[in-house]
């Protein structure tokens, strides 16, 4: 009604108009409990008071015979037509043939043809149907056919209806020689289980086993016969069943088996029979990965290291052998890598852990025949099978080792270790013949030629150790000279035959005029001691200064006069090596200042070269431009001919600095 006022009026409705109000709640006055409670009872009772009344069929009476066959007329139209509808359910062809039976046996028997031809399960039409006698006869000409497991299953339900238990374990018995699978011994022994004949029931498991040999390693098999005797409080032969099993079914099909093992030792073993199982759950994974990819060593690694640190020996050394059978398809170095590793672990393995010795001596033999040494070679194999044998306290046994290493496969650590080995053992003379091969094999590995010269210094055969150097300086390649001549002049200083080392310098100087051999050269003579000061030192006197005085000032103009050649040789020689040139001048300054009162450094300073930052160009790869970059440059005094462009690049510079500092006032 308000609305209606307000639609007539033309205006909206407030707030309060639109409110909706309810009643006030009301305080409860009689707090006494009602006659009637409110249960789970009452409301059941009222349900049933209130429920109507069942509808019953009517009772149909006949007068006479033909209104009874109408009767069964209409009933097998209906029945008919319900079966064409659904052919496939039994529960229709069986109403249809209990209504059938009071009338007559042939009328029901032809049904049930009818039912059979459809393709419905025989047994089940005839369980429901036939409760004469002739059961049993039926059923035996039924199992004369050899029919599937569900046929059997029926007869055996049959005689266990009639509590028959001896004649169905009759049945059992034939029908595991029928069908000697395992879900037919499973079968058996689960029935025996159900009549409590325990004993039975693990004889049939046995029997099951033995039955199907090889064919029987099925992990469905082992699975129950374990659960079995779980149920049982059997443990210890639940334990060994698993294991049993997980030996000797295949690894490809005992993924279940080992969840079941796992999860029965969780609940039943103690702490070393779940790492067993831990153990065992990584084995069977690492047995998977090698099947998929054989040559992945890294798996075998891994696989190996949990074998060792199970501690059976047997099996480790069952593992290290399926891995080294493994060899890489390839004979190039880089795929034998990983794969020596293997024979190296299982020989360290047989010394250390086994405590074999022969063994390890087999591992070495036969891994080093396998080597294809006219390719490549591994000289840590060679030795670790030397050290073996010395450990082994067998010298001629690593002596003949090392030495057929190096007829077969020389290498430069082949040779060093058996020298540092005749050395340990003092035998000077095996040493000389080692480095003699050593220079023979490879003349030109200055490393050689001066662990051989420092062998003999080290003895004190200074004539020797001399003549190797000048033989080594001699030859005509070289791979490290600098370090050839850097030992040899190092060796005349330790000897203080300075005349001999100046001598050395000046034949290196012929070889090459690196910027490195001149600072040496100089920094050689600047640091010689003096002579007045050693005789001095010999004869317990003081030295005289006058000659102290006049031989420094001969050692600084030796000193002056190699940096002098140094630079005028890089200036002439090499002008465009204008960085070298500054750092030659930076070294002679600073030795200058070292030098003390007699030092002439302005007169280097005079030399010193202006730095000056310049652009160039650069050139990409396919020859078109790609900008400018910085570098820096130097110009040296005697350079007069760049000097305007020189002085044109300061006044800019000067007058670029001007501007900007003037833009930054204003």
């Amino acid at each position: 009604m308000a609305m209606e006022e307000a639609d007539s009026a033309g205006r909206f409705l407030t707030k309060k108009e639109t409110q909706v109000r309810l009643p006030r709640s009301t305080r409860v006055q009689n707090k006494t409990p009602a006659t009637v409670q409110i249960t789970a009872e009452q409301i059941l009772r009222e349900a049933r008071v209130q429920q109507e009344a069942e509808i019953r069929a009517h009772k149909e009476k006949f007068t006479d015979a033909e209104e009874l066959s109408e009767y069964r007329l209409l009933k097998r139209k209906g029945f008919e037509d319900h079966i064409r509808a659904v052919t496939s359910n039994i529960s229709v062809w069986v109403k249809y043939a209990q209504w059938e039976e009071p009338k007559g046996f042939c009328s029901c028997k032809v049904h049930m043809g009818k039912s059979v031809e459809g393709g419905l399960p025989e047994h089940d039409v005839m369980a429901e149907v036939f409760r004469n006698g002739n059961e049993k006869s039926i059923f035996e000409r039924w199992m004369t056919w050899e029919p599937d497991h569900h046929a059997w299953s029926a007869y055996m339900e049959f005689e266990l209806k009639y509590n028959e238990t001896d004649r169905a374990r009759a049945i059992f018995e034939r029908y595991v020689q029928c069908h000697s699978t395992v879900k037919a011994w499973v079968r058996f022994a689960k029935f025996e289980v159900r009549n409590g004949e325990v004993a039975r029931a693990r004889r049939c498991y046995e029997r099951a086993i033995e039955k199907l040999g090889e064919d029987g390693q099925f992990e469905e098999l082992f699975i129950a016969f374990a659960q079995f005797e779980e149920k049982c409080k059997e443990l210890e032969r639940a334990s060994y069943i698993y294991r049993y099993a997980l030996d000797h079914v295949p690894k490809g099909h005992g993924e279940e088996l080992f969840s079941k093992f796992v999860s029965y030792e969780k609940q039943y073993g103690n702490r070393e029979g779940i790492e067993d199982a831990i153990v065992g759950e990584r084995r069977f994974q690492y047995e998977e990965d090698v099947k998929k990819n054989p040559l992945n060593y890294d798996t075998w690694f891994d696989y190996l290291r949990l074998e060792e640190s199970s501690g059976n020996r047997q099996r480790t050394r069952e593992v290290y052998r399926r891995a080294i059978s493994n060899m890489p398809p390839v004979e190039e170095k880089r795929y034998w890598q990983r794969y020596i590793y293997l024979w190296i672990n299982y020989a360290l393995y047989e010394e250390l852990e086994a405590k074999d010795m022969e063994r390890t001596r087999e591992v070495y033999r036969d891994c080093l025949k396998l080597i294809p040494h006219k390719k490549f070679a591994f000289a840590k194999l060679w030795l670790l099978a030397a050290q073996f044998e010395i450990r082994q306290k067998h010298l001629s046994g690593a002596r003949s080792l090392l030495g057929t290493a190096i007829g077969m496969a020389p290498k430069d650590k082949i040779f060093q270790s058996y020298i540092e080995i005749e050395l340990q053992l003092g035998n000077l003379d095996g040493c000389r013949n080692l480095y003699e091969k050593y220079l023979e094999w490879t003349p030109a590995n200055c490393y050689a030629w001066t662990k051989y010269a420092d062998l003999e210094n080290g003895l004190g055969e200074t004539e020797r150790g001399r003549a190797i150097f000048e033989l080594a300086i001699a030859q005509p390649v070289l791979d490290m000279p600098e370090l050839l001549w850097k030992a040899y002049i190092d060796f005349g200083i330790s000897r203080k035959e300075h005349e001999r080392t100046r001598q050395l310098y000046e034949r290196m100087l012929n070889h090459t005029k690196h910027l490195k051999v001149w600072v040496s050269y100089a920094k050689f003579e600047a640091g010689l001691p003096l002579e007045e000061e050693s005789r001095a030192e010999e004869e317990g006197r003081e030295p005289d200064p006058q000659v102290v005085e006049e031989q420094q000032k001969q050692r600084a103009l030796r000193a002056r006069g190699v940096f002098e050649r140094a630079f005028e040789n890089i200036r002439s020689s090499t002008p465009e090596l204008k960085e070298e040139g500054a750092m030659l001048l930076e070294e002679w300054q600073e030795t200058e200042r070292n030098i003390g009162d007699l030092a002439n450094v302005a007169f280097v300073q005079e030399k010193m070269p202006r730095r000056v930052t310049r652009k160039r160009p650069v050139i990409s790869n396919d020859g078109t431009p790609a900008g400018f970059e910085e570098y820096t440059d130097y110009f040296f005094p005697e350079e007069t001919g760049i000097a305007p462009n020189l002085k044109i690049l300061e006044a800019a510079y000067r007058w670029k600095k001007q501007k900007v500092t003037k833009d930054g006032e204003e």
